[in-house]
């Protein structure tokens, strides 16, 4: 079963990383290969050598149009049982597996399959027809290439089976089914910050934050009716360019005027901030938003100059003192574009680690879950390249010295704007009593530090006489 839709946005997440999926005939042969059921007694040192022992169901199939990865597969009495989930950013480098949502799915996925066929695995004609079924089954299981019901078993094997069931007319379109059990609510703010530093005088710095309030609503009844608030903390910055869900029954006209194409004034509305809605049966984002916060969370200052065939580079990292010191993960990445691999590589670093990436053209510099007390590190360095091939990786606006490092962290528990959802202002209108689950977090998003010693991208000059 293959979903022309999921291959158009891995292509569209993967970007120049991608690996197209062959035909199914090229596809199947290439993983009987890689699973040695094919060919097994020919030594093949890529698949075969001692130092790729693979220890997870998890493959890279060797394809016409490069190494397809991850393909999730295993053996179950005499049956092969594959899926390829799909990956939300790029595959260079390979992210952790854990990190990787959609290997959990298709896993999920492939056990309801086997639930579903096992029993029948001493009966060929029964195990022919179960199988014979599966493709109507996975419409219903796994529509659009995302598994909404992993339980095969549960479901109807034909679409005349399948009964409406009356629906009440108070319930909204957008409430699919109705839920029985504890009432629970799930609320989580992400807030994601963009930023673009080039500690020069004559350019402005940049930084934009954007958020998003994720629900997820376990209640009974067709049409429940949830209130939930956002609040800020005294003097914080006022949310902007809010824009709400659907299936928000009614807002506070004052909510939607702020935008950020404008200056801030005292009458800008900041707060609390009420939405009253129907909560649809799935994981749904309540509003999104943006806000003008004061300063970056980490400022930073790059430089790289060439000193005869070496570069050196020096990266230095302040964590500004109103954000919370307790990161998830913290590490700057510095790419070396339209060069060869490094060939040597002389550093110094305050705090943290230096790792040199296995296509040797990428420094990644693991801070780790915390800044030290003086909330400053920095790195020094000399690097000199070999020869460059078409494998290194080429940019057209680094060209020369103009270059970048890129900021990747996570801070739990916290928010740049300081927005959080007070858990005993959610008020729910449906027998019981509610769990009430609250979280927030602060991600990076294209955090952008450029060598002040060479031209960059600017999106304005400010002039000064």
């Amino acid at each position: 079963r293959r979903y022309p839709t999921v291959e158009i946005r891995a292509e569209t997440f993967n970007g120049s990383t991608h690996v197209p999926v062959p035909s199914d005939s090229a596809f199947l042969k290439a993983l009987l290969f890689e699973l040695r059921l094919i060919d097994d007694h020919i030594f093949v040192e890529h698949r075969d050598t001692c130092s790729r022992i693979n220890h997870s169901s998890v493959y890279s199939v060797r394809t016409e149009g490069g190494d397809l990865w991850p393909v999730l597969a295993f053996q179950k009495s005499g049956l092969i049982y594959a899926c390829i989930p799909l990956v939300e950013e790029t595959l260079e480098p390979r992210p952790p597996l854990l990190t990787v949502s959609g290997l959990s799915q298709g896993l999920a996925l492939l056990l309801g399959i086997v639930d579903y066929i096992s029993p029948s695995r001493k009966n060929e004609a029964e195990m022919s027809a179960k199988i014979g079924q599966l493709r109507n089954l996975l419409i219903q299981a796994c529509p659009l290439g995302t598994p909404l019901n992993t339980n095969i078993r549960s479901l109807n094997s034909s679409f005349d089976d399948i009964q409406e069931t009356p629906a009440d007319e108070n319930q909204p379109a957008w409430r699919s089914n109705t839920y029985k059990g504890k009432p629970q609510v799930n609320v989580c703010i992400t807030e994601k910050v963009k930023c673009m530093q080039y500690d020069k005088r004559d350019v402005v710095d940049m930084w934009q934050v954007y958020g998003a309030v994720n629900c997820k609503c376990d209640i009974e009844g067709a049409a429940p009716n949830v209130t939930l608030s956002l609040n800020l903390p005294t003097n914080g910055p006022p949310l902007q360019d809010i824009v709400v869900h659907h299936c928000v029954t009614s807002v506070d006209p004052a909510m939607l005027m702020s935008s950020s194409a404008e200056p801030l004034d005292d009458s800008v509305y900041n707060g609390p901030y009420k939405f009253p809605f129907i909560p649809p049966s799935d994981s749904f984002n309540l509003c999104y938003y943006t806000s003008q916060v004061p300063v970056p969370p980490i400022l930073g200052c790059y430089q790289l100059i060439e000193e005869g065939s070496q570069l050196k580079i020096t990266v230095n990292l302040k964590l500004h003192e109103s954000i919370k010191n307790s990161f998830e993960y913290c590490e700057a990445r510095i790419p070396f574009f339209n060069r060869g691999p490094i060939a040597q590589l002389e550093y110094k670093v305050s705090y943290g680690q230096l790792d040199l990436s296995r296509e040797k053209s990428l420094l990644v510099w693991v801070i780790g879950q915390k800044f030290p007390k003086s909330l400053e590190v920095s790195l020094t360095g000399t690097v000199s390249f070999g020869t460059a091939g078409k494998e290194h990786p080429t940019d057209y606006v680094c060209t020369g010295n103009t270059a970048y490092v890129k900021l990747y962290f996570r801070i739990p528990d916290f928010t740049l704007t300081g927005c959080y959802v007070d858990q005993h202002s959610v008020q729910i209108f449906a027998p019981g009593k509610p769990k009430i689950t609250a979280s927030r977090e602060l991600i990076s998003s294209d955090y952008y530090i450029w060598n002040s010693k060479a031209p960059a991208p600017t999106t304005y000059k400010t002039l000064f006489d």
